[in-house]
């Protein structure tokens, strides 16, 4: 599956953003899904997963509260809404699937991905 991440920009502390991560190629709804991130000079961090029929999500301690992950398997993709931004959230945002039989297992690490989108890159100022 081909994937296309999409809604970073510059944001204020405090803001809301929210990015996409639209799939080609193949159906959405045959895969879990995940978020990561790697900010500037920093591992790619693992953000928030979603299970390929949305009713199981897992977060990052780092952003739980803050970030909702959801999907829309019609429209083939995936959204992470991120309320209160901070200057740390600062990074390049990928999305990634993986190919699942079961439809409720989430996966937070990403050697558990097989797809990766391009990346949006996502700024916070103070």
């Amino acid at each position: 599956v081909q994937l296309q991440a999409s809604g970073g920009g510059l944001v204020l502390a405090g803001d809301s953003l929210r990015v996409s991560c639209t799939a080609s190629g193949s159906t959405l709804s045959r895969y879990a899904m995940g978020w990561f991130r790697q900010p500037p000079g920093q591992e790619r961090q693992f953000v928030a997963t979603i299970s390929r029929n949305g009713r199981s999500t897992y977060y990052a301690d780092s952003v739980k509260g803050r970030f909702t992950i959801s999907r829309d398997n019609s429209r083939n993709t995936v959204y992470l809404q991120m309320n209160n931004l901070k200057p740390e959230d600062t990074a390049v945002y990928y999305c990634a699937a993986r190919y699942a039989a079961d439809s409720f297992n989430v996966y937070y690490a990403d050697t558990s991905y097989n797809d990766w989108g391009q990346g949006t890159l996502v700024t916070v100022s103070s």
